[in-house]
């Protein structure tokens, strides 16, 4: 299912450079700790899902994870440095390709999304294979995305060259969140806590609405001014909100897993 990114050298002007910051190593843990927990909450799919965010302090390097490590083996130090043209610029291995492709491409081309998630986590996975739109706002937690969905209805096989990375890229527009038909999610954010609480929440919103539709009866949506003014007060507190949100699960995996920040 997934597929190696050939290795290259990194250009001799990045080696080292912007990647010796506390802000990058705190990156790093943070990034690190959203691998750790979505495999605690069974959001991975072996081998073949990726994070990724851009370094602090530049617009052309992006940490993500190296092919062939399952979510629960990963640790700050663990994660790469790559560029746009496919460089590592730091760490050992290489990228899965498909992850280089679609991350690449959407760091490059929508600077706003700073941080990136695909998981084909079970229950908004479940969503992309069913008619119609995936999502329906019928639940409280579904509201939080209100507004902020697109769907990628034309499921293309593998993201193995950036003519498809675009495609994709060119799917999400201005939304925060894709579901991407036949195959699993995207959530961008601003930043790697507000990537993981959408993450966490649109996986939670999709069970429920998963739950309900397996009753066989009809949902009930909730009225577009309504689903609006909800979504407009969830987002005045989604970042506060969403930094607390990384710091928990940090306390919990520093009790229990604690060399995700090594």
């Amino acid at each position: 299912m997934a597929h190696k990114l050939g290795n290259t050298s990194p250009p001799a002007i990045l080696r080292n450079s912007h990647l010796d910051h506390d802000a990058v190593w705190q990156a790093r843990i943070d990034l690190a700790a959203c691998f750790r927990m979505a495999a605690k909450l069974g959001l991975q799919e072996g081998i073949c899902n990726h994070f990724s965010a851009m370094v602090p302090g530049s617009n052309e390097i992006f940490l993500v994870n190296p092919y062939g490590w399952a979510f629960e083996e990963l640790t700050a130090s663990s994660l790469l440095v790559c560029d746009f043209a496919g460089n590592v610029v730091a760490g050992q291995g290489s990228p899965e390709a498909t992850a280089f492709y679609i991350h690449a491409r959407l760091h490059m081309k929508k600077p706003r999304a700073r941080a990136a998630f695909h998981t084909h986590m079970p229950n908004a996975t479940a969503l992309t294979m069913t008619e119609g739109e995936p999502l329906v706002f019928a639940g409280q937690t579904a509201l939080k995305f209100y507004g902020r969905v697109a769907l990628d209805r034309d499921y293309n096989g593998l993201a193995l060259d950036e003519t498809e990375g675009d495609r994709i890229v060119a799917a999400i527009g201005e939304a925060d969140v894709v579901f991407m038909r036949n195959h699993g999610v995207m959530v961008t954010a601003p930043n790697i806590a507000e990537a993981w609480d959408n993450l966490y929440y649109l996986e939670r919103a999709a069970a429920v609405q998963v739950l309900a539709m397996s009753t066989g009866r009809k949902l009930c949506p909730v009225s577009p001014e309504v689903a609006q003014a909800a979504a407009e007060q969830m987002r005045l507190g989604d970042p506060e909100s969403a930094s607390m949100h990384l710091e928990s699960i940090k306390r919990i995996l520093l009790r229990g897993q604690p060399d995700f920040a090594h």
